[in-house]
């Protein structure tokens, strides 16, 4: 008799993870060839660059980061705010 509690989902088999992996892996990859293969419509001379679009996300997300760990250190309140 099996235990509802022990439930397994998808992602709890390490195998299933990296299955996960090779496909999001594989997609970066054929999306970075398409960039080199399709003509893309540019408004910009910047937008010329090989892989703008990943480069240009990939410093948009640390920066939001960097930020936020900024932000955090001016709004963070006491640990104890709520129980005075």
């Amino acid at each position: 008799m099996s235990d509802e509690s022990e439930k397994t989902y998808l992602f709890d088999k390490p195998k299933n993870i990296e299955r996960l992996l090779k496909w999001f892996y594989g997609a970066c990859i054929l999306l970075v060839v398409a960039d080199f293969i399709f003509h893309r419509h540019i408004g910009f001379g910047w937008e010329e660059v090989p892989a703008f679009y990943a480069i240009y996300g990939f410093v948009a997300c640390v920066v939001l980061a960097v930020i936020a760990k900024k932000i955090r250190k001016v709004v963070m309140r006491k640990e104890n705010y709520y129980d005075e």
